[in-house]
């Protein structure tokens, strides 16, 4: 793979084939088992096959559970400080160049990786390079509270004191979304192997090509033979890790639906669990905002990678006196977005993961229509006029206007590039309009008064809510869900909390106080 990896700098799109053997265990690339049969993965932009993704069954997911356990037992035993070196190590071997030869020419794995996302994901350049470097920060946080990890001293009456522990859990399973396919592994893998778990993650099967490649850069850095470990596969597979005896934990990122079957398969064995699920996250914009911020976030928390973000704001409501403004604004800088190849540097939306997905959010366009929404701007096909991407996923960003809160598409997640716009009046309207979903990820607000910034932050049921800006995730903060958007946490430090458990010690120095 660091042939392909390092091939990155002459790939263009349409050019790039992968053949390489997509599972890792046991410190090597694994084949497929014979016979077995293959699904195509496309590459977003043109509509082309990229590579043949073969699902793990119950003997190889077994085979990667075993691998990750005997890592497990190595690195579970190595203080914070060794786990930390070499973590950060991983972080460098992302982040640098690797020679001075590469120096000169401008060669970074990290700009590779990106390469390699976009090819696999559809997104931009822009928004894969910070992807990768998301990845890169994350490792090289939670290489920084590996060492800190500790418990408490508790003094107890007469000669008995207690302390506890932090332990890791074990083999910690990661089941990851098609949105940020790199970033996400590193997400899961760095804060559970930061606290002495192993990892093995299950990428989506539409984007398997990157996550790999964590894997053999966690083993370049130094960590035991079968610590961090990739299992290729679609629902079967995942099944298999959340059904597995000697899985410890399930972090899972994606729908609700599969969340909830995620849940039950878990709870089975009574495994620890994360979900990190769907959102239809409200964004307030008030008449006193300062309305050139407030149209600029608008277009972050509707349009980035595609409109397939789980944060996204993608229910506008914005108060009355200023919608006139608001939507000439808002229309004019969506109608300007450069739709195209994703691996030119001033393109700003590439294509959308699949054809099916295209057509579902197409459908979401036709149905909101139909129940008397008004298209201000695109929600059709797109074709660049670059021929190789005919057949690419595109299709134009869309704001819809004459929305209510009773639409399929004010309700329902899209997971596309559709804004919704409604009208409002008072801040407590607003609120509880806001609040009135099963859905409870993310939400903004945007407004001079200060007051009423942090008053509206209080009561909007969400896990994060933005104040004048929109769609940061920096590792150091905790990101997680209300309600139906899951619970547990990543990123930050509260993360720690669910990759361990806490051991109590009693310890007596005294002669024991007995009733017998």
């Amino acid at each position: 793979m660091a042939q392909l990896v390092d091939s990155m700098p002459s790939a263009a799109t349409g050019t790039v084939v992968v053949t390489d053997d997509l599972n890792y265990w046991g410190g090597r690339r694994i084949p497929s088992r014979a016979g077995a049969e293959s699904e195509p993965v496309f590459e977003p932009a043109t509509g082309r096959v990229l590579c043949q993704m073969v699902s793990c069954g119950a003997e190889e997911v077994d085979q990667a559970v075993q691998s990750a356990q005997a890592a497990y037992h190595k690195w579970s035993k190595m203080a914070g400080m060794e786990r930390s070196r070499i973590m950060l190590e991983a972080a460098r071997i992302i982040r640098v160049r690797r020679s001075v030869e590469q120096w000169r020419m401008q060669n970074e794995r990290r700009d590779n990786l990106a390469k390699l996302e976009v090819i696999n994901n559809g997104k931009s350049i822009t928004e894969a390079e910070g992807d990768i470097d998301a990845a890169w920060q994350c490792i090289e946080y939670y290489a920084g509270l590996a060492p800190t990890l500790s418990g408490q001293h508790i003094q107890l009456p007469g000669g008995v004191f207690a302390y506890t522990r932090r332990e890791p859990l074990g083999v910690c399973a990661g089941i990851l979304a098609w949105n940020y396919p790199f970033m996400i592994a590193a997400w899961k893998c760095a804060p559970a192997i930061a606290c002495g778990n192993a990892m093995v993650f299950k990428p989506s099967p539409m984007t398997p090509v990157t996550g790999v490649i964590l894997a053999e850069i966690f083993h370049e850095a130094g960590v035991p033979v079968g610590l961090v470990n990739v299992v290729q596969g679609g629902a079967e597979t995942g099944s298999l890790l959340c059904h597995h005896p000697n899985v410890a934990k399930v972090s899972f990122t994606g729908s609700v639906p599969t969340g909830k079957k995620v849940m039950e398969m878990s709870a089975k064995t009574v495994k620890h669990v994360t979900l990190e699920l769907g959102g239809k996250s409200p964004l307030l914009i008030f008449k006193d905002c300062e309305l050139e911020n407030a149209v600029r976030g608008a277009l972050m928390a509707n349009f980035l990678t595609q409109g397939q973000v789980c944060t996204n704001g993608t229910r506008v409501f914005v108060q009355r006196e200023i919608m006139p403004q608001f939507l000439e604004q808002v229309v004019k800088r969506t109608k300007a977005i450069v739709v195209g190849d994703p691996l030119l540097a001033d393109t700003r939306m590439g294509a959308l993961i699949s054809k099916p997905q295209l057509d579902k959010v197409l459908g979401f366009v036709a149905q909101a229509k139909k129940e008397g929404a008004r298209v201000l701007c695109g929600g059709e096909p797109f074709t660049p006029s670059d021929p190789k991407l005919k057949d690419g996923y595109f299709m134009s960003p869309c704001v819809l206007d004459n929305c209510r809160d009773d639409m399929t598409c004010v309700k329902e997640e899209i997971f596309g590039p559709v804004m919704s716009v409604l009208p409002f009046d008072t801040e407590e309207e607003v609120l509880q309009r806001a609040n009135n979903t099963t859905f409870g990820l993310a939400s903004g607000v945007f407004t001079r008064d200060i007051s009423r910034a942090h008053r509206v932050a209080a009561n909007l049921e969400a896990g994060t809510c933005y104040i004048n800006t929109y769609g940061m995730a920096p590792t150091e903060v905790p990101f997680g869900g209300y309600k139906m958007s899951g619970f547990g946490r990543e990123n930050g430090q509260p993360t720690v909390e669910y990759y361990s458990q806490l051991k109590t010690v009693m310890v007596e120095l005294g002669d024991v106080d007995s009733l017998f």
